[in-house]
């Protein structure tokens, strides 16, 4: 069973387009020790994601979490494995000794030039210093460490520059996603410049590609190779079966977004997970009906029922923002491979047909 830990729901950030409300909340031993249990009892190996917050704040709970998951795994035979979602700026010497040690996936939540803009710590200073400093270290020893950029509407026109940036770095995966929630607004001209950035940024990806130095960009390979591959995006969504986030105190949900939402509870460390909840929510209908006549719809996130509850409230109502920058996204990437395969074709194939999952 894979499970994500949120540690925390303090920051020592204040992000322009964070979704989460900020408290002194931390994780107890008591629900540590039994999220841990509870990932084991179930499944043929145990998964963990520390997430927060800045999961950072907790070190000695990720290192307890990795002490008792070793004793387990060494007693039930079970593989366990860690993921960590952080913003950089607590990284210790000794949490990076022993994230290398137990091979753990580290995405360093990173928006590149856009960092300052929209990423400070709590008493205004800006963090693109620490947290380039904190890259380098990360990128040293953990070469696959993956850059987690969120694009905001202020950021957008260092959007192209940022991926660049990145690039240049030695980040060779780079997941990008526009930022959405209540303290978010696109307008039209925002609208324009994240097509034209996303755009500059698409035909960097195809250009080092071409080159023979190839990174992951997810916005554009993703749906590149979900079409290559024959798989539906509401295939990839799936809530209440796959990497459920665990609340501090305990409380299991759905997906990040549902956290404290009663309706998305779906049980608890110490009692369990109600199968009958996730059989329910599995059963619930999450695609917007004004997407089932799109001929786009199965290559599309609609059906990502936490985005759209962030958005519009309702798991099945998607939002107007995502339905446009969805369209674009295809039709972006779908020329992208075209102009690759044209122009590019053996490294083309060489390139999608290795076995790297995206």
């Amino acid at each position: 069973m894979n499970l994500t830990l949120h540690l925390t729901r303090s920051c020592n950030m204040d992000c322009t387009y964070c979704t989460q409300e900020k408290t002194a909340v931390h994780m107890s031993r008591a629900v540590l020790h039994a999220a841990c249990e509870l990932a084991f009892s179930e499944g043929i190996g145990a998964g963990f994601c520390f997430f927060g917050g800045e999961p950072l704040l907790c070190e000695d709970l990720i290192f307890e979490a990795m002490d008792f998951c070793k004793l387990r795994s060494e007693q039930t035979g079970k593989p366990v494995c860690y993921k960590m979602t952080t913003n950089g700026t607590l990284l210790s010497d000794r949490m990076l000794e022993r994230a290398v040690r137990e091979h753990m996936e580290i995405g360093l939540s990173f928006d590149g030039l856009g960092q300052d803009i929209c990423r400070r710590y709590r008493d205004g200073r800006g963090t693109r210093t620490d947290v380039e400093s904190a890259a380098k270290r990360l990128l040293a020893v953990m070469p696959d460490t993956s850059a987690m950029m969120t694009a905001a509407p202020q950021a957008v026109p260092v959007l192209a520059d940022s991926v660049r940036y990145l690039y240049a770095l030695g980040f060779r995966r780079i997941h990008l996603v526009p930022a959405y929630g209540r303290r978010v607004t696109w307008d039209a001209s925002a609208l324009d410049a994240l097509k034209a950035q996303m755009t500059e940024a698409a035909a960097f990806y195809a250009d080092r590609l071409k080159r023979g130095d190839p990174f992951y960009f997810s916005p554009v390979e993703s749906k590149i190779r979900n079409l290559l591959n024959g798989v539906k995006c509401s295939d990839r969504c799936h809530l209440g079966v796959s990497q459920m986030p665990v609340a501090p105190d305990g409380s299991i949900y759905a997906c990040n977004q549902m956290i404290g939402d009663a309706e998305y509870c779906l049980g608890d460390v110490f009692s369990g997970i109600s199968h009958e909840k996730c059989a329910a929510l599995a059963a619930k209908k999450m695609m917007p009906a004004q997407c089932w006549s799109c001929p786009l719809s199965h290559r599309c996130l609609h059906s990502c029922g936490c985005l759209n509850l962030l958005e519009t409230g309702s798991v099945s109502e998607v939002s107007a923002m995502q339905c446009g920058y969805e369209k674009m996204l295809i039709h972006l990437a779908d020329a992208t491979a075209a102009d690759l395969y044209e122009t590019a074709r053996s490294q083309f194939d060489r390139y999608f047909r290795r076995n790297w999952d995206a």
